[in-house]
């Protein structure tokens, strides 16, 4: 029989975390960030209580157009979006070769899946691994804000890898309590480019079939 597992509430974690933060210094973290839409609420309530390295490492997305697309929209709400502590963003090396490698075989793998999996533990090695370079006291990633994410999965796969590293993983879910509807709304404000695909060929052409589909359902018979 498969062991059950009891459900975490990350969003709760992250906040007895926050509850622990020293008085006399902000503590800094370090933030993998996917796209500016899923940065906004998250850095608007973790500017807060950190000063943030923002880590734009994004292997998946393609073709370049939309890399650099997405990185500047990244670097320009930073730019406009009030902030409570420094923001400072840090843009990783573009390295599409590497997640077309570990997506060899599972390209028809659907969002959530092996390849989504496989790539996510990339990126947040990757994260990781620099977070302790640059020596922060804390790592995580914005990624959990989507409805379409694994959260349970980032966290655990982020835990485990900042153990091997020696870095401090902050657990967190930042859909909870309205932070994605609160991205929404900021995307919005700040008319930031919403993409309607993860960033991958792979989930590009998945999110084109649904359309399609979603199409011919409305089409007179």
């Amino acid at each position: 029989m498969a062991e059950i597992r009891p459900k975490v509430n990350y969003q709760v974690k992250m906040e007895q975390t926050i509850k622990t933060l020293p008085k006399d210094r902000v503590p800094v973290l370090f933030l993998h960030a996917c796209c500016a839409p899923c940065s906004s609420y998250v850095l608007e309530t973790l500017s807060r209580y950190f000063s943030i390295w923002l880590f734009f490492y994004n292997p998946n997305i393609m073709p370049e157009k939309e890399y650099e697309y997405r990185l500047s929209e990244v670097r320009r709400l930073i730019s406009e979006l009030p902030l409570n502590n420094p923001v400072e963003v840090i843009s990783g090396e573009y390295e599409p070769e590497r997640f077309l490698s570990l997506a060899k075989g599972l390209e028809e793998e659907p969002e959530r899946g092996e390849r989504c999996r496989k790539c996510i533990a990339h990126r947040l090695e990757e994260t990781v691994k620099a977070a302790k370079e640059y020596g922060a006291d804390f790592v995580t990633t914005t990624l959990s804000i989507s409805p379409h994410k694994d959260a349970p999965f980032i966290n655990e796969a982020g835990a485990e890898l900042a153990a091997k590293y020696g870095a401090v993983w902050l657990y967190s879910d930042f859909k909870k309590k309205g932070g994605y509807f609160r991205s929404i709304e900021l995307s919005k404000e700040y008319d930031l480019y919403r993409q309607d695909f993860c960033g991958c060929v792979y989930s590009k052409v998945q999110r084109e079939r649904e359309k399609e589909g979603h199409s011919c359902e409305n089409k007179p018979h």
